[in-house]
């Protein structure tokens, strides 16, 4: 399986995915610039976090303009699968492939620290690896991760099963204790926690290499034909 490590001006967590999967995971990786026009050649696309274009207006309001991420919505139609942490989560807000908006925290302060996720759904691409209820642990590192939308949305989240993991103490306000969804469709997720970096216990944890090793298992299952 080939990723696709999508580059903005201003990402910092670039490194931190490409490591995660070419070093942890084994798979093949590339940068991609964002200016690119073309991602036929990958199987899985990551938009890492980090101030892309400097969170300037807010956060990833102008990434969602960057030539690449045409690619990325036709990646997502074509039923590839796109992960966005952090930034990237906020960039899949403001690009339309995930429901709802990102806000300060309510501390208004900048947090980095691990936090105790629960898996609400683990019949995805990305958490089949995870049992449903179980609690992982995985860095946050944001000062715009209050996730919000209204009722309506909401309820369309529960009803469909797209809330994929809750904060077992919400450290930022978020609607509903959410720090990660899914899109209709199962293959666009958002979390603002960085998985790429919980993946090894030197780092402290080893639960996020199991979304990458998900994925890629996903993956085989639907490409690679056993003789």
């Amino acid at each position: 399986m080939k990723f696709a490590v999508i580059v903005f001006p201003g990402s910092n967590c670039d490194v931190d995915m490409y490591h995660s999967i070419k070093d942890e995971l084994g798979e093949e990786v590339e940068y991609v610039w964002h200016d690119a026009d073309n991602l036929d050649e990958f199987d899985g696309i990551l938009l890492p976090g980090g101030f892309s274009y400097g969170d300037y207006l807010r956060s990833g309001a102008i990434a969602r303009f960057s030539n690449v991420m045409q690619e990325v919505v036709k990646a997502a139609e074509a039923g590839k699968s796109v992960l966005g942490v952090c930034n990237g989560f906020q960039i899949l807000l403001e690009s339309g492939l995930l429901p709802g908006a990102m806000r300060r925290n309510e501390s208004l302060q900048f947090m980095c620290r691990t936090v105790e996720l629960k898996v609400e759904n683990n019949n995805t691409m990305f958490t089949s690896s995870l049992n449903q209820g179980d609690i992982i642990r995985i860095p946050i590192a944001h000062g715009e991760g209050n996730y919000y939308c209204d009722e309506a949305t909401l309820q369309q989240l529960m009803d469909n099963n797209q809330i994929v993991f809750t904060y077992k103490n919400n450290p930022n306000g978020s609607v509903s204790d959410i720090a990660g969804i899914i899109n209709e469709k199962g293959n666009v997720l958002g979390m603002m926690p960085h998985p790429e970096r919980a993946v090894d216990e030197l780092l402290g944890s080893a639960d996020g290499l199991k979304l990458f090793q998900a994925i890629v298992r996903n993956w085989r299952e639907a490409h690679v034909v056993n003789a």
